[in-house]
């Protein structure tokens, strides 16, 4: 895939075919929602059953496969390979990922549906007897399936395609860089551009699912606390006020104080979640946390495939795996971008495992004990009119549990105040990702403009709002189930190209394997072994370096460049402004290009080279290298000390391993 070692992409802007295609089919719909919403919840309705009965097994077979490939990407040798150069270092300490990785597990949803899905599938099960304690134990198993290893799969998934493709080979930080190994170019062309228009398209209505399921959460929540009507017009006054605070976060940028609310946030979810466990059945709610897990374990190669299709036809599948699989989908470009930000470094390996288990462990547990809780009352305590609110009125569902707890005004309050804080800053979050998705230019962690960042938010909002007046929960899951479609099937494209991708990669280091005469062999240190002793334990500064580099580095590339070029090559040089590196690049029409780089990057002198230096110079002394650099990362040698021919022998040198991995490939 064509990469560069130095990115010059300019200010980040608006990227204008993606924005208009994904713009206007989100507004024309938008608008069509809201001017005729009940034929609209009508249509959607029965095109969300259309869907289940016609595409109810794909979405199954296209979930478990990307759970499927993840695994066993990060199982193979593959999961050696850093999302990264092979030099990079991960930006975080594994705690801090570990905790960020964490943070992105907890959405509002989990509120909405820790209570109200478990109790409906136990009362309303799609096979076997209601309201039993067998059919509670088949609820568990069903919520751990659709909030379980699936959804945290195809984040997984697209995290890792978008880190290895931007950070490993400096493509966009954007969907259609995937399919590089596929289409090359024209992944800057109108099919490129279209995959980005389905992404933003699909996370929209993901979002906007996101956000009517915490509008309503909200709603209820406040007619508890203070009567406040649940009614559509007060959920679009709440979705225009946080939505518009969710904008003035994402513009002001101010990241401090939202990342200080967030992890307070956190702690107070925890919080809420262990006064959940040890104010109620406690010893119980252990007990089936436990017994969930190897439910679920046990059952996930048989649900994984499961569409009932033994069963009387029902809309149960469409309703609820079809959606889950729908919504995972949709939300996948907004949670995988956000992984793979945090994720530069780490070996393919460890970043799937750790995105896999670490959100999962905490949604699990969340979900065991909130819904076991809720089972509990239904079944032990004669609580009916808790699992009649499920079906009914499930957004007030979490309130009628948390009023049999001490304090319940209290928790309630608090819990409102928790899904308020995860509503905006989801919100927040979504805008500045779409923003991203529909930019270009700037760098892999640059954010898009502001500009973008407010409009987003807006349609986001106009989503929400239209979809919610057409017909309410219905109308969420159906938009998302069929918006996801389309992506879905460029998510499969996604992993054909990641897959070409690593073929190369593992062809590319047998190439690398192939005997060819080392250049230090070929004469340096020619005057003898005092000299190549003198030389090994010589640590130059950075002045000598940039001689060197002026010398002998940049002639030798310069020739090189000339015989290229009269070859008939494609051949450009590229320096950094800093003048601490210097690249040769050669094109092959449509085949990998060959590039060479040589950058000066500064050490710490080790201890043993500075005898009789002070404490405080000792500590700061620095010694460089003129390293060389290929597509995939440094290559770990100092061309300091090589002649200018042995330099350009050594360039030769990996251009013929370079010409052998084309070979292989081609």
């Amino acid at each position: 895939m064509s990469t560069s070692i130095t990115s010059k992409n300019g200010n980040i802007r608006m990227n204008p075919p993606v924005f208009y295609f994904a713009a206007s089919f989100i507004l024309v719909f938008g608008l069509v929602v809201i001017a005729a919403p009940q034929r609209a919840g009508q249509w959607l309705l029965a095109a969300q059953n259309w869907a289940a009965n016609t595409v109810g097994w794909y979405y199954m077979l296209a979930m478990t496969l990307y759970l499927v490939f993840v695994v066993v990407t990060a199982l193979s040798g593959y999961g050696k390979i850093k999302l990264g150069a092979d030099h990079d270092e991960p930006e975080f300490s594994y705690l801090s990922w570990a905790g960020m990785l964490f943070a992105a597990g907890i959405s509002i949803t989990l509120f909405f549906f820790c209570v109200s899905e478990p109790l409906t599938h136990m009362l309303q099960p799609p096979q076997g007897e209601a309201g039993t304690v067998e059919a509670g134990r088949q609820a568990m198993q069903l919520l751990f399936l659709h909030w379980g290893l699936h959804g945290w799969g195809v984040f997984a998934f697209v995290g890792m395609a978008l880190a290895y493709f931007a950070y490993r080979h400096n493509l966009p930080l954007a969907l259609r860089s995937a399919l590089y190994p596929l289409i090359g170019k024209r992944i800057n062309g109108p099919i490129g551009y279209a995959v980005d228009g389905f992404g933003i398209i699909a996370t929209v209505f993901g979002l906007g699912a996101d956000m009517g399921f915490g509008v309503l959460h909200l709603n209820s929540g406040l007619d508890y606390l203070f009567g406040i009507a649940h009614t559509q017009w007060v959920q679009v006054m709440l979705i225009t006020l946080m939505m518009g605070a969710a904008i003035i976060v994402a513009i002001a940028g101010v990241d401090k104080g939202v990342r200080v609310m967030s992890d307070i946030n956190m702690l107070l979810a925890c919080g809420l979640l262990l006064f959940v466990l040890f104010a109620g059945p406690t010893q119980h709610l252990l007990n089936t946390l436990i017994q969930n897990l190897g439910d679920y374990l046990g059952a996930l190669p048989n649900k994984s495939f499961d569409v009932y299709a033994y069963k009387q036809p029902s809309d149960w599948l469409g309703n609820w795996t079809v959606f889950y699989w729908a919504w995972w989908i949709a939300w996948s470009p907004f949670v995988g971008l956000f992984i793979a930000r945090i994720s530069r470094g780490r070996t393919i390996r460890e970043f799937v495992f750790g995105v896999l288990l670490i959100p999962l462990g905490f949604t699990l547990a969340w979900m065991s004990i909130f819904g076991n809780s809720a089972i509990d009352q239904v079944l032990n305590h004669g609580m009916t009119a808790l699992g009649q609110s499920a079906i009914d009125n499930p957004s007030m569902t979490l309130y009628l549990l948390l009023e049999t707890y001490p304090w319940s005004k209290a928790v309630i309050a608090v819990t409102v105040f928790i899904s308020f804080v995860f509503f905006v800053t989801s919100a927040d979050s979504g805008t500045v990702v779409l923003s991203t998705l529909s930019a270009r230019g700037g760098g892999p962690d640059e954010d898009g403009p502001n500009w973008l960042r407010v409009f987003w938010g807006v349609m986001t909002g106009l989503v929400t709002s239209g979809l919610l007046f057409a017909g309410s929960i219905d109308s969420l899951k159906s938009a998302v189930v069929l918006t996801s479609l389309p992506f879905s099937l460029i998510l499969l494209a996604m992993m054909w190209g990641l897959h070409k991708a690593f073929y190369l990669e593992s062809q590319r280091q047998i190439a690398q394997l192939y005997s060819l005469a080392p250049v230090a062999a070929s004469g340096r240190g020619m005057g003898g072994w005092r000299q190549r002793l003198s030389h090994a334990l010589h640590f130059p500064s950075r002045d000598e370096v940039y001689r060197f580099m002026e010398s002998s580095v940049r002639p030798a590339i310069a020739e090189v460049t000339a015989v290229f070029a009269e070859k008939g090559l494609n051949v450009a040089t590229q320096e950094d402004p800093s003048h601490d590196n210097v690249s040769l690049e050669i094109g092959h029409g449509e085949e990998r290009p060959f590039i060479y780089q040589v950058q000066m990057r500064g050490y710490f002198t080790p201890s043993f080279a500075l005898a009789g230096i002070g404490a405080h110079e000792l500590k700061n002394r620095r010694y460089y290298r003129a390293e060389v650099h290929l597509s995939e990362g440094s290559q770990d040698y100092d061309l300091v000390g090589y002649s200018k021919e042995q330099i350009i022998n050594d360039i030769l040198d990996q251009y013929e391993r370079h010409l052998q991995f084309l070979h292989l490939v081609r």
